[in-house]
């Protein structure tokens, strides 16, 4: 009988994905606090873990199993402009440091908390492999 591990591991291994890469847009945020016109985005992450389970693929796809799997010309599902809480500061820039940092961080132990949650899958899956 073989593992199947779709099944087992469900839709963290796409919400360890999505977090990661809402990571990166956050820290690109933080990176332009100050520069011009520079307009900050976020991932809804609902909305992409919806359609990383329909599983709409886009961008190249891959012809053999051997291939490696880009992300090149992949657009980032849920990523949006925020709608900034403060006027504009007279630059055009919408990014509010304290308000990324602490998206950041949330976006941070919800990561963690998805790695603990499969850790623990594996785990299970090492006992029962091992019957224990």
């Amino acid at each position: 009988m073989s593992i199947n591990f779709n099944r087992a591991f469900g839709v963290h291994e796409s919400a360890l994905e999505i977090r990661a890469e809402r990571a990166q847009v956050l820290a690109e945020n933080l990176a332009n606090s100050d520069t011009p016109n520079f307009k900050a985005r976020d991932i809804d992450f609902s909305q992409a873990l919806l359609q990383a389970q329909s599983n709409r693929k886009s961008g190249l796809t891959r012809t053999n199993e051997l291939h490696m799997d880009s992300k090149i010309g992949r657009e980032i599902p849920g990523l949006s402009y925020r709608i900034p809480f403060q006027p504009d500061t007279g630059d055009g820039n919408t990014v509010d440091a304290q308000i990324e940092q602490a998206k950041f961080a949330e976006n941070a132990m919800q990561y963690q908390a998805t790695l603990r949650f499969l850790d623990g899958k594996v785990k299970g899956l090492i006992r029962a492999i091992k019957g224990e």
